[in-house]
């Protein structure tokens, strides 16, 4: 791997620079290959010490980014040296694409632009980095390209930090020396950009207190409108459930029930929107890598195997005849996403009808079972689609029921066919829904 460049490599650059060399015609003069690379990386060394510097209190440039790369917060100096203040942050979430926003075709934001790609090749393959890129103009589209494959990846560690080279904001043409330090966090990716001349020992001490950091960003995270899956799962016979267990052993229950399936929502990139008594509720997001519809599918398939296991310990450890059930309902759509703060969490919400619709459809769902809209249905990929097995049972004439795949009901139908009425399932009854019977496990090349 390569090294930073050292003391001398920098003055070398700079006199290079000041004889009006462009970076692309200083590597070219530097021999053997020996030029600083703006995505040449190494660990950032973390003092475990106490935190002085908030993130109100920095300076310099900072903003973070969500894993397909989409600017979700930017503090002011950011703004102006990245944006020269003329920034206005676009609503919806691909249009506020790093990649669109940047100044791609501009040689001299050249060193910021393979700092990000080298954080993106860690992470993605070429396919998703070409989707992610997908919608720029042919040119920057082409540069940006060329640039993945010539760049050296980031290293996969919570922080990491190089050298770039940024031109400074007043427009006069100079360019200045900036530490990029990149901190990595399950939500987002956290950039600071520090003038070589600061000292950087506090920027270090900050990103050391990962919990405290994250916590911030999310309170200060600006609302987005984006597409997303809502997948709503509560526990069935909950009360009767309660009632037949010590409370200690009903809390033991549902802490266990979370702490099984978290992994795999993590696994799947659910996002935790909350939970609420016995119930969860979680998002899922567009990504570079995978679609988030079929995620969401993946998602809740597994989550139903792992509560049929978790249910057979239980039946075994008490010795009853109680099945654990997570009646699942999911939707999708385009809302507003946010977050709710209070002085000891945040939790992200989404505004709309998109969640409400997945809690009607999570208690309409019975013995587990897990049903979707049909406007979900319609837009997975064909070779998604493909994967999935889905229908709805109906009743013939002689009463007996027939499974028919491939269809959907509106639910009011379906609450009728089963001679039940639910007032609370009144305002989704013209909904059309689908039952989930199994998705096949993904074909990798």
């Amino acid at each position: 791997m390569n090294t930073f460049p050292d003391a001398a490599r920098i003055e070398e650059i700079r006199r290079l620079k000041q004889e009006g060399l462009s970076m692309a015609q200083i590597i070219d003069r530097l021999e053997g290959g020996t030029a600083p690379r703006p995505a040449s990386f190494k660990p950032a060394g973390i003092a475990d010490a106490p935190l002085h510097l908030t993130l109100d209190d920095i300076t310099h440039p900072a903003y973070m980014i969500n894993h397909g790369f989409e600017l979700m917060w930017i503090n002011p100096a950011g703004q102006h040296v990245l944006f020269h203040d003329h920034l206005e942050l676009p609503q919806t979430s691909d249009q506020r694409n790093l990649f669109r926003l940047l100044p791609v075709s501009r040689n001299e934001w050249g060193s910021l632009l393979g700092f990000h790609i080298a954080i993106a090749k860690s992470r993605l393959g070429p396919e998703s980095f070409g989707n992610l890129c997908r919608g720029l103009d042919p040119v920057s589209y082409a540069r940006l390209q060329a640039a993945y494959l010539e760049t050296e990846a980031a290293p996969v560690q919570p922080v990491v930090q190089t050298t770039v080279l940024l031109p400074e904001a007043d427009g006069s043409g100079k360019e200045r020396f900036h530490t990029a330090f990149a901190s990595f966090f399950r939500e987002g990716i956290f950039i600071v950009l520090v003038p070589e001349a600061e000292p950087a020992d506090e920027m270090l001490k900050l990103l050391a207190r990962r919990d405290e950091v994250i916590r911030g960003l999310l309170r200060k995270r600006l609302p987005v409108l984006t597409d997303l899956a809502v997948l709503v799962a509560d526990l069935q016979g909950s009360v009767k459930i309660c009632s037949e267990l010590p409370p200690e052993e009903y809390f033991e229950l549902i802490n266990e029930i979370w702490r099984t399936l978290a992994p795999t929502f993590r696994k799947y990139k659910g996002t935790y929107g909350k939970h609420v008594g016995d119930g969860m509720v979680y998002y899922f997001f567009p990504q570079p890598d995978s679609n988030y519809l079929a995620n969401a599918l993946d998602c809740a398939i597994e989550i139903r195997r792992e509560i049929q296991r978790l249910s057979k310990s239980w039946q075994i450890r008490k010795q009853w005849f109680n099945e654990l059930y997570l009646n699942t309902g999911i939707n999708e759509g385009q809302e507003w996403l946010g977050t709710y703060q209070s002085p000891t969490s945040v939790e992200f919400v989404v505004l709309g009808d998109t969640i409400n619709q997945a809690a009607r459809i999570s208690d309409f769902a019975r013995h587990g079972s897990i049903w979707v809209t049909k406007n979900l249905i319609g837009k997975l990929p064909v070779e998604e689609r493909a994967r999935v097995s889905f229908g709805v049972r109906r009743r013939a004439p002689e009463g007996r029921e027939v499974f028919v795949p491939s269809s959907f009901s509106q639910v009011g139908t379906l609450l009728e066919q089963e001679g039940a009425r639910m007032e609370k399932l009144r305002d989704i009854a013209n909904l059309p829904i689908t039952e989930i019977v199994d998705v096949k496990p993904r074909q990798h090349p």
